[in-house]
């Protein structure tokens, strides 16, 4: 079938093109930064074609010659993502009716059972709700945790389980939650594009295991080899000061922390998986929680890490100038020029430029590179903290601590920090 992807170069839509390239489907890849895909290893393979999903004119096109219509876009680290997201939906469902696409896919969260819903968890819903209404036959699958080398629900759990051998907690990790490996979601991912024309309809999907967050943290510990963690619960903590222990602790910046912690303090169980009815269970069957992490720290342990939750650009200033603006506007740029004579080779010096930040560290002024990174994390940044996703090779649009790869060549580079 022929498949259009957008939100391809975030964390799930970077590992569901090749899926969908496995399957024998034909992939156009939709980015507002194409070049984020150009050293993927099956990038011949695909067409990759620029859009933002609140153009229309952009979207149509290109949902042109299109069957289905994979819809994998977020935006909850921008303040105003409630209704960015609920005028991209709109935008897409418009446009999937008038081209005549066949089927519409969407990722989503569970929603509780209490109906008690965080702006983060109700902006996923309604954009459901939108895709549902669309008169596209659609199908919402709804995932809690997903448990997978490099996404942000892991990473935050594999850093507070890793860095805290005692922890005071909050109540929500004694909440019950039905994670599911990310290869699993891919399974029902590329199996939704066949689905009969008369289901369109809501899905949760999860893993078979039913843990809480604490008994996750604990099996995580297990795992790696980690001594077991002490904990002790306080009733105090709301999900905003979880927020800001996890901003400290873990690479997971406030803004990604907040929707995510939100999106734990319910229950979060499948009601149902009449799923199978439609799509049976993978071969040999679903992965349990021991194993999908298993799976997950072996890729990071080989460096083998496809795709990042930092992968997703974040937002971008108000101030920041836009396209259409002359070249002066955007501020003043100061440049600082030096230069140092050398025996070494352009490949030798390339290769070490290639491998700064994450563990190796920053060149020059080590404490001043700290207090920089303590700076951004206090402000709700990154910081030092989110590391390299490959310890020797970047790319373009790669993010490396509170930096983001704008060009990338063999001969030079440009980084852009966001604070």
């Amino acid at each position: 079938m022929r498949c259009v992807v957008f939100g391809a170069t975030g964390y799930i839509g970077g590992r569901l093109l090749p899926a969908l390239l496995e399957a024998g489907h034909q992939v156009r890849a939709v980015a507002r930064t194409p070049d984020k895909l150009a050293e993927v290893p099956w990038r011949d393979a695909i067409e990759v074609v620029q859009g933002d999903v609140t153009d229309r004119a952009q979207v149509r096109a290109a949902m042109a010659g299109q069957e289905v219509v994979y819809y994998l876009v977020h935006s909850l680290n921008r303040a105003n993502f409630v209704e960015i997201d609920r005028r991209a939906a709109k935008v897409v469902a418009d446009c999937a009716r008038e081209t005549g696409v066949a089927r519409i896919v969407y990722l989503g969260g569970i929603l509780p059972e209490s109906g008690d819903l965080s702006d983060h968890l109700g902006s996923r819903a309604e954009v459901g709700d939108i895709l549902l209404a669309s008169g596209v036959p659609t199908a919402v699958l709804q995932a809690a945790v997903i448990i997978g080398s490099g996404s942000a629900s892991f990473e935050m759990l594999r850093y507070l389980t890793e860095r805290l051998p005692a922890m005071i907690t909050p109540r929500w990790v004694r909440n019950r939650i039905q994670p599911i490996a990310v290869r699993d979601v891919l399974h029902y991912l590329v199996a939704a594009a066949e689905l009969p024309e008369s289901v369109s309809r809501a899905f949760d999907i999860g893993g078979p295991d039913v843990l809480t967050y604490l008994q996750m943290m604990r099996r995580y510990a297990v795992v790696a080899g980690l001594v077991r963690r002490v904990v002790l619960p306080v009733p105090v903590l709301t999900p905003w000061l979880s927020a800001q222990w996890v901003n400290l602790v873990t690479p997971v910046p406030r803004g990604i922390a907040i929707p995510l912690i939100e999106s734990v303090v319910h229950e979060v169980v499948c009601r149902d998986h009449d799923i199978e009815k439609y799509i049976p269970d993978p071969e040999p069957g679903l992965l349990h929680y021991e194993r999908a992490v298993e799976l997950a720290l072996a890729r990071i342990r080989n460096a083998d890490v496809p795709t990042r939750w930092s992968d997703a650009a974040w937002p971008t200033a108000p101030s920041d100038p836009l396209p259409s603006d002359p070249e002066w506007s955007g501020g003043s740029v100061y440049e600082d020029i030096r230069e140092h004579p050398t025996s070494a080779s352009p490949q030798a010096l390339w290769d070490v430029i290639e491998s700064i930040g994450g563990e190796r560290g920053w060149y020059s002024f080590p404490l001043a590179w700290s207090v920089r990174g303590l700076i951004d994390r206090l402000t709700g940044g990154v910081g030092l903290r989110r590391g390299r996703r490959d310890p020797r090779r970047l790319h373009v649009g790669e993010a490396l601590d509170w930096w983001r790869w704008n060009a990338w060549s063999g001969r030079g580079c440009c980084a852009c920090a966001r604070r």
